[in-house]
């Protein structure tokens, strides 16, 4: 017999069960790029399940976001996360991207 094709994608399990951190529900749909690096931040420094440091999991949270939505994404969307990583590195003190 065939397979079956699981409707959920396997990224959704992994944003659901992963150790990385948790997450408020929404930080990716903010418009404002200042509000989801700030939300990614309070929920890296709060977090008990991540393995990095908060800077790595945040950042790593947001590159998934952004590679697991891939042309799924709009372009205006991309430039608001893309932005939220230098939110990001500012508010952990580091240097932004040039």
């Amino acid at each position: 017999m065939p397979k079956k094709k699981s409707k959920r994608k396997w990224s959704q399990d992994v944003t659901d069960r992963s150790d990385a951190m948790d997450l408020k529900e929404g930080v990716f749909k903010h418009r404002s790029a200042k509000k989801i690096a700030d939300s990614l931040k309070v929920s890296a420094e709060q977090s008990n399940r991540r393995k990095a440091s908060p800077f790595q999991a945040a950042m790593s949270m947001l590159s998934f976001s952004i590679n697991r939505a891939g042309r799924q994404l709009s372009k205006s969307k991309l430039v608001t996360l893309d932005r939220a990583k230098d939110e990001l590195r500012k508010d952990f003190g580091k240097k932004p991207r040039q």
